[in-house]
């Protein structure tokens, strides 16, 4: 990250000579002069406290200083990239995520550099706290500034301070400090003999696609990297066919795999290399790990994936930010992040992929003739996403409705599915998609579709209610939700809508393992979703709807239907239970399949889990069975 001399003189150049040209009032014994007062502030904080007298003079010479009424939006989420670097001379500084404070900046801290240094977006909103000031430096200077040294340590400090302290605000997201360096190891490393060439060390990062090859030479591993070739043979005087020892670095720095990945980046930097290995117990290699592996991680964040998603200019520049969910879903399960948690995550990054594939589409079409809302139905609009999800989804417009408006929304939706499926949301085997009619309608009749549910509860329109009756609008300005929550609401009133409903909640068998075939229920494949997370959502909804209670979520609709006294205690703590263990499983599981390359479903044999895992998933299982027996008494008595 440290630039050489020659560029930090150019970047101090400018305001050293606005330094020597601007007469200044010698200060007197009370006074402190501008240039002297900003640099004496500067000096007292990171990364400005490691410079000379004679740098912060220069600093200070080309600082500009902004003022920000309170409540003032200063960088914006998924907004512009930070042009300067800024740094908080008086008041407080707000960073927001969705409207909610995640955290608050003093004066002396700074801000924008991580824009700044990657030109992305702002991964969150930086609001006024009160009437604040700042000093704001130049994005030439400021580099300079953070690709020193203390410079970049700095900005390692500050990722690994904001990932911690800010890392649980995307709808609940917890802390993402808990990654270990072990997590992000794709690969065995690629090992090169002392006697080979350098050529030969070379052909061999280009034929294994790698940034280094570690040389087994007597007295230790040493490292060489595309860098030192570069360095060294391309642009220096060492030839390509001298032994690779003649290029070789060594000590080798090593990690424990059970190292914080932030840690492990201040390691690399104290260091001032651009390589680690990663070491098993016995401190074995098990991988080799480069700077922007590691620094580039705040950036494959949910914030991070989110905001590429939302700045994809094209199609393709769309599918290829979306390439990076499966990798940053392997992050977030190896981190030990609660399944509910990165099911939420997953449906953010489906709603910002659907909202940019509705953008392309509208400028494909042409502006829309009416106002529209496109809705996220099933397990997308509860949040509950696992790699194996399939798209669900519906569209309404404002009446009165025409051929005309349709035909526009069939091409939107067509093209909007399409985009999803290339992102990896599959179409679904039902046909529950915005681009099929029978799921894209004007806002009448979906208020009349969503009645006919309720007082005509045949087997089409218990399957659309199941479908239909978890949904959450995702984009457009159409008001659709107040008159189709307002049905929902009233559905306690029809009794046998809540019978059937109540059957569908039962019907469905959980993979309950009986105790005289123990062994071939753990030998069996079963469906998780089908046998576990679908009966589970079942009794929710049922519980949701025969009781007023219009969320979606199924956790929030159990602890919701256990304060209003509808089902026990016992009863909504097993089912939470289940519901989470039987989560985690599958999103294990399809980790460990994104690790193999292969593609993520829901099925497993309880005989591939541990001991512990088996016993927590057996007990799952006989949640649902109990939950269900309760529920099935009231059946035939029409509840």
């Amino acid at each position: 990250m440290a630039l050489n001399s020659e560029v930090r003189r150019d970047a101090f150049a400018p305001a050293r000579a606005a330094r020597r040209t601007t007469p200044l009032t010698p200060p007197s014994p009370a006074k402190i002069g501008p240039m002297e007062e900003v640099a004496d502030f500067l000096a007292k904080s990171p990364p400005f406290d490691a410079l000379s007298r004679d740098e912060l003079l220069d600093v200070a010479a080309a600082v500009a200083v902004r003022t920000y009424p309170a409540g003032t939006d200063i960088l914006v989420e998924d907004g512009p990239p930070a042009p300067e670097l800024f740094v908080i001379r008086s008041g407080a500084i707000e960073l927001r995520h969705q409207d909610e404070i995640v955290d608050i900046l003093e004066p002396g801290e700074s801000f924008g550099h991580p824009s700044l240094l990657t030109g992305m977006a702002s991964a969150f909103t930086v609001r006024a706290h009160d009437d604040a000031s700042c000093y704001t430096i130049n994005r030439e200077l400021a580099l300079e500034v953070l690709g020193r040294p203390a410079g970049a340590i700095f900005v390692a400090r500050t990722m690994r301070e904001r990932l911690t302290r800010t890392g649980h605000t995307v709808h609940g997201l917890p802390e993402v400090r808990t990654i270990r360096i072990g997590n992000l190891v794709k690969g065995a490393p690629v090992f090169c003999a002392p006697d080979r060439s350098i050529r030969d060390a070379a052909t061999l990062m280009s034929t294994e696609g790698v940034s280094g090859v570690l040389v087994t030479a007597e007295g230790g591993l040493g490292i060489v990297t595309d860098t030192d070739y570069r360095r060294r043979v391309v642009a220096g005087n060492v030839a390509p066919d001298a032994p690779v020892t003649t290029i070789m670095s060594r000590p080798l720095l090593t990690v424990s795999a059970e190292r914080y990945v932030m840690d492990a980046v201040l390691d690399m930097l104290y260091a001032g290399v651009e390589h680690l290995a990663v070491t098993d117990p016995r401190g074995a290699v098990i991988g080799l790990l480069s700077a922007g592996d590691l620094l580039g991680l705040a950036y494959r964040t949910p914030f991070a994936l989110r905001a590429a998603i939302l700045k994809a200019s094209t199609e393709a520049a769309l599918d290829a930010a979306v390439k990076q969910l499966p990798d940053m879903f392997v992050t977030l399960v190896g981190a030990g992040l609660k399944a509910p948690d990165i099911g939420r995550v997953l449906a953010l990054n489906c709603d910002a992929v659907t909202s940019r594939l509705i953008d392309f589409a509208i400028s494909r079409h042409g502006a829309a003739p009416c106002p529209w809302a496109w809705l996220a139905l099933g397990s997308v609009a509860r949040r509950e996403l696992t790699l194996a999800s399939d798209q669900d989804n519906a569209l309404a417009y404002a009446d009165p409705p025409s051929p005309e408006a349709d035909a526009y929304f069939e091409r939107i939706a067509q093209d909007v599915n399409a985009g999803l499926v290339r992102a990896g949301f599959g179409a679904d085997i039902s046909g529950v998609v915005a681009g099929n009619r029978l799921w894209r309608m004007s806002e009448s009749q979906w208020v009349q579709t969503f009645r006919d549910c309720l007082t005509s509860p045949d087997l089409s329109h218990l399957v659309r209610a199941a479908v239909s009756f978890d949904f959450r609008q995702v984009s457009g300005g159409l008001e659709v939700t107040p008159p189709l929550v307002a049905v929902m609401r009233n559905a306690r009133a029809y009794r046998g809508f809540l019978t059937q409903l109540a059957r569908t909640a039962t019907d469905v068998v959980p993979a309950i393992p009986h105790r005289f075939f123990l062994s071939r229920w753990q030998q069996q494949e079963i469906d998780l979703k089908k046998g576990g997370s679908v009966p589970i959502a079942n009794l929710a909804r049922f519980h949701a709807l025969a009781n007023g209670i219009t969320i979606s979520s199924t956790i929030d609709r159990l602890k919701a239907a256990e304060a209003l006294g509808a089902i026990t205690r016992e009863t909504a703590q097993s089912l939470l239970e289940a519901f989470e263990v039987i989560y985690r499983v599958r999103l294990e599981h399809q980790a460990e399949q994104v690790r193999a390359g292969a593609k993520p479903d829901n099925l497993i044999r309880p005989e591939q889990l541990q001991p512990a895992a088996r016993a927590e998933l057996r007990e799952a299982f006989n949640a649902i069975g109990r939950a269900q027996q309760q529920l099935y008494r009231f059946v035939p008595l029409g509840i």
